[in-house]
């Protein structure tokens, strides 16, 4: 298990890195609740984003994306309406969900996948 929640934190890290590169601001990370948990909230040009991450280190369970269902996206919906709830966010001109895939081969540098608006 502390393989997969190291693995876990350096994808979310890399992801950072990723958004950051692309001019996106993170507002917060791990944001918890009694729904569950948001890996990462972020502004894009005035566009609140609340991003899922999903990290491998190989591809033996599939694509990470692959691990993001109906049932995870609704519950993202409900946790970034409850994110809003508990946050001032009246400045947002639109709120999006994405997605980051973080691939994390042993011998070779990290590949990273962003979808925008995945629901």
């Amino acid at each position: 298990m502390a393989h997969n929640a190291e693995l876990g934190r350096r994808g979310e890290q890399l992801a950072v890195d990723h958004l950051e590169a692309r001019g996106m601001s993170v507002l917060e990370r791990n944001w918890r609740c009694r729904l569950g948990e948001i890996d990462i909230v972020a502004e894009d040009g005035g566009d609140l984003v609340f991003i899922e991450v999903k990290t491998r280190s190989n591809g033996d369970y599939g694509h990470p994306f692959e691990a993001i269902t109906p049932i995870k996206l609704a519950r993202l919906r409900r946790l970034a309406i409850a994110w809003c709830e508990a946050s001032d966010s009246s400045a947002a001109v639109r709120i999006r969900i994405d997605a980051v895939a973080v691939l994390v081969p042993a011998e070779a540098p990290a590949l990273i996948e962003h979808l925008e608006g995945i629901s």
